[in-house]
């Protein structure tokens, strides 16, 4: 396959970055039912826990995160993650990102390929806390296979990619039963 069997597009052409809520604005009300909040921490640990801060329930359904979405940290530690945790409020500094055009593993992939760029842009800032733009985001170039192409990428890479969701939604669960496991114990 050469160069002429793509088209070029860049990654805000593909999928959709939406930016995380300043979830301290978003606290529960009185007795109000609530979700923890994904932070940067959350993220790199994979889980939230007793420690996470809580957001209301009647935020934005665009920033509701569950297991298996996509997550890109923008700000501080650049990382992209399938987030492996139970549902979560998604703060600001995160993307959760989502296509309608796309397959997951697509969007995940290629925004793992701009990753290392999006780092060095991060650690050149010269500031406490590296980051990047929106329009490093649309410089960052995606070559899309024709749709025949991406039909038979698609045969082979989304089962590999469901099989990735559905060991994370298993270490999940093994990670509940070891939690239940101690507490009857100590």
């Amino acid at each position: 396959m050469n160069n002429k069997s793509f088209k070029e597009a860049n990654l805000t052409d593909i999928a959709t970055y939406k930016n995380g809520l300043a979830m301290q604005k978003n606290r529960p009300k009185n007795n109000e039912q609530s979700l923890p909040v994904l932070k940067i921490r959350e993220l790199n640990q994979g889980h939230t826990d007793d420690s996470s801060d809580r957001c209301s329930i009647k935020i934005d359904k665009n920033v509701i995160v569950n297991v298996g979405d996509i997550i890109f940290s923008w700000s501080g530690t650049l990382l992209v993650k399938n987030w492996s945790g139970k549902q979560a409020g998604l703060n600001q500094h995160l993307f959760k990102v989502t296509s309608n055009s796309y397959p997951d593993w697509f969007i995940y992939e290629w925004t793992k390929h701009h990753l290392r760029k999006f780092q060095s842009i991060a650690a050149g800032k010269a500031t406490t806390m590296g980051h990047i733009k929106r329009s490093d985001l649309k410089s960052s170039k995606v070559l899309i296979p024709n749709e025949k192409k991406l039909i038979e990428l698609n045969v082979v890479m989304q089962p590999l990619y469901d099989k990735r969701i559905e060991v994370i939604k298993e270490n999940q669960q093994l990670i509940k039963l070891k939690q239940i496991l101690l507490q009857q114990f100590f």
